[in-house]
């Protein structure tokens, strides 16, 4: 396709364009992916290298006990992985009174991001496991420099987990979050990881690291075992997709929210949406009614695949979104229920190479630290999965014994005419799914280069006619939209986090054209 190079959005960034490439929210990170391109490795072990060494320099977004999705274009096929992990055994809704714990080990599903690693790495990857590991080994036990946005992020953001067992002597250094520049150190951190790589991943799963996982949880009041752990296994669990225009968006099936995406695209679809200009209130009033009705979707039916009442290629067949596209109207914002199909803290990067596998990968921790619990000499810090869960009695999403909860993280990617397009993603919670349409539709169908669709102003879907618009949304449109009844909210620079962050990577003729988010600390880097 013809590709836009114009970089018309407030931005001090430019695409990269080489034949090797990794973009991560990190730099070091996405060097660490780079290194392992510049030692004869391929896309897949540069991805791990890069999400390896993200649990060492953005702590603020994911750790080792975090977990992780992947989509693999292989040169010929295209694989999806799920990595999450499911609810220890002995959870029931009846453990928990109310509403789903934030914080603590009664937040913490088993963490599944080792064995993406492991899995990806034995699957595809070209070098040997142990060196992929090698980058963030020596951020860890050398210390590394704080990058800016990621240290005030630490500096808000640490006081609501000073309380929980082992965060303050892991992530406090002298009894404070760390400033900007500031060398940080997490010895412990690099033996896990040396661990993990010596052991090929076995040492948390099975071995002493599980152990201690299990009794740190014991010792306060967490219900996870060593059989919980045991029994968690990464899953090849292909995608689903849709169609917009020349090209399939695919995603990760449920138990995440990528269903959303193709849902809100196969809607638009149905709306002739290049037929308005890309930055017209006409276009962005027809994305946020989408997003709108495939949320209401997603709330109502998604969950673990196991305890979904609703067959997810329901919700994407033609019929069912033939008519929730006719419930939108294009001059009034509407307020959506679910429709009625047929029954039956995040890091996001990115990598390709010359010889054409491409790789789209996120992991996290879900909020900022996650559950906030630290396992003591480990540098083991634990994602919050179980506060995804529901306890609306008869949900899908509803928490119980070895059950998968809803997932937020999602990532992206696009074919066109059976070939790669394009991996992306969107770091930010409920902004995943929403952001993935907006990268989608300005880049597939408007032909935005990846920098100028990632700097481009967003908004986000809040509840009900409720929509967030970013801080440089045009005036035209912000007017356009609340004339139609939207109920929006401006917000400033200050708060850009709000809004994700993007890493992309586009196939070209020769190459690949990238963007990483000016909203996040991150670079596109490659050769």
């Amino acid at each position: 396709m013809d590709l836009d190079y114009a970089l018309p959005y407030p931005s001090q960034r430019s695409p990269v364009l080489a034949r090797n490439v990794v973009c991560a929210s990190q730099p070091l990170a996405a060097q660490a992916g780079l290194r392992m391109l510049l030692q004869g490795g391929n896309a897949v072990d540069a991805a791990v290298a890069a999400a390896i060494a993200s649990t060492v320099v953005e702590p603020t977004a994911n750790g080792v006990g975090s977990d992780a999705f992947a989509v693999v274009w292989d040169g010929a096929n295209l694989h999806g992985l799920n990595a999450s992990g499911r609810a220890p055994a002995a959870w029931e809704a009846a453990r928990f009174a109310g509403a789903m714990p934030r914080r603590g080990w009664d937040s913490v599903t088993v963490p599944g991001v080792v064995s993406s690693w492991v899995a990806l790495s034995r699957r595809f990857g070209a070098l040997p496991f142990e060196r992929l590991f090698e980058p963030a080994v020596d951020y860890a036990r050398r210390g590394f420099a704080v990058s800016p946005l990621i240290a005030a992020l630490w500096q808000r953001i640490a006081p609501n987990y000073a309380d929980q067992p082992g965060f303050a002597e892991a992530f406090l250094p002298e009894g404070r979050a760390p400033a900007a520049g500031e060398i940080f150190r997490n010895a412990p951190l690099a033996g896990t990881l040396e661990s993990i790589a010596a052991t090929g991943g076995d040492a948390f799963y099975r071995g002493a690291l599980a152990e201690a996982l299990v009794a740190h949880a014991a010792r306060h009041g967490g219900a996870m075992t060593r059989d919980d752990l045991a029994a968690h296994q990464a899953h090849w669990c292909g995608t689903l997709s849709q169609r917009i225009g020349d090209v399939d968006v695919h995603e990760i099936p449920p138990n995440t929210q990528g269903i959303a995406t193709l849902i809100a695209l196969g809607i638009l679809a149905r709306h002739d949406l290049c037929r308005h200009a890309v930055d017209s209130v006409e276009a962005m009033h027809l994305q946020i009614e989408a997003m709108k009705l495939a949320f209401a979707d997603v709330e109502a039916f998604v969950g673990d695949p196991d305890a979904m009442r609703v067959d997810p290629r329901a919700l994407l067949a033609d019929d069912y979104l033939d008519a929730r596209a006719a419930l939108i109207d294009p001059a009034h914002a509407g307020d959506f229920g679910a429709g009625a199909p047929r029954q039956g803290g995040t890091v996001y990067l990115a990598a390709a190479d010359a010889a054409g596998m491409m790789v789209s990968f996120i992991q996290s921790n879900y909020e900022g630290f996650g559950s906030g619990v630290v396992v003591p000499g480990t540098g083991i810090s634990l994602q919050n999965r179980g506060m995804g869960f529901s306890l609306r009695p008869g949900h899908p999403n509803l928490v119980g014994s070895r059950r998968l909860p809803l997932h937020t993280i999602i990532p992206g990617f696009a074919m066109r005419a059976d070939k790669p397009a394009m991996s992306f993603g969107v770091m930010g919670g409920p902004m995943q799914a929403q952001g993935h349409l907006q990268l989608a539709v300005r880049t597939q169908l408007y032909g935005q280069n990846p920098q100028a669709a990632s700097d481009a102003p967003r908004w986000q879907v809040v509840s009900g006619r409720k929509v967030l618009v970013e801080a440089g949304m045009p005036e035209s449109i912000v007017s356009g939209l609340l004339a139609r009844g939207h109920e929006l909210r401006q917000e400033s620079p200050q708060a850009a986090f709000a809004f994700g962050g993007a890493q992309l990577i586009l196939r070209g003729d020769d190459g690949y054209v990238a963007g990483s988010d000016h909203r996040k600390d991150g670079a596109a880097v490659g050769f």
